[in-house]
């Protein structure tokens, strides 16, 4: 496993209080439908960088990928069953 410079650790905290600063900003300003496609496109880079580095899947070994994608794949899946499941209801109004 590649040895991780802490300088490294610290650039990608940087990014991460900057980024969380611009979660905070852009909320600060009426982007009207794009709202909440902006933050939950900064969300997601926050939480690529988070996987990638912090929790050292970026150095992992294949294996280490083949189990992150599982989890990804499985949340995708209880997202799929639950919007299916939200949105098939028919409304008691």
């Amino acid at each position: 496993m590649k040895t991780v410079s802490p300088k490294l650790y610290f650039i990608i905290w940087a990014l991460l209080l900057a980024l969380l600063f611009a979660t905070w900003g852009l909320a600060q300003i009426n982007l009207r439908p794009f709202n909440g496609i902006v933050a939950m496109a900064i969300a997601l880079v926050k939480m690529t960088l988070i996987i990638l580095y912090f929790m050292h899947v970026r150095y992992g070994s294949r294996l280490t990928w083949i189990f992150a994608g599982a989890g990804f794949i499985w949340l995708a899946i209880f997202i799929l069953l639950t919007l299916n499941d939200y949105l098939t209801r028919r409304s008691i109004l």
